[in-house]
């Protein structure tokens, strides 16, 4: 399984699925799941029990996981004239020995 290469706060396009076609930034990386949380899209309705904290049970509003290989991160936004630019992420070592990522397409460092 290849690893999540997105960090929080990263702005991302959604490439696939219900929210295709919407940007927004990440808030919640998941390692395990290889998924993403991002911030105002695929919001879901979660049955919420009563319990001590919460004297009555609710139905609550909130993020539910993307898949990583549904999104794709955001070099340029959208203008009238002008397409996204979208782009996989890479890793290259700098002149110092650190080891940055970068934008593949445009090898601009992220």
């Amino acid at each position: 399984m290849n690893k999540v290469k997105f960090k929080v706060n990263d702005e991302v396009l959604v490439i696939a699925g219900s929210e295709k076609g919407r940007t927004g930034t990440i808030t919640k990386v998941l390692h395990d799941k290889n998924a993403v949380i991002i911030k105002g899209l695929k919001i879901v309705k979660k049955h919420v029990k009563p319990s001590q904290k919460n004297q009555d049970g609710s139905i609550v509003e909130m993020e539910a996981p993307i898949h990583a290989s549904n999104v794709a991160y955001l070099v340029k936004k959208a203008t009238k004239d002008k397409p996204a630019v979208i782009s996989k992420i890479g890793y290259k070592v700098d002149g110092k020995g650190k080891k940055v990522r970068i934008a593949r397409r445009t090898q601009k460092e992220i």
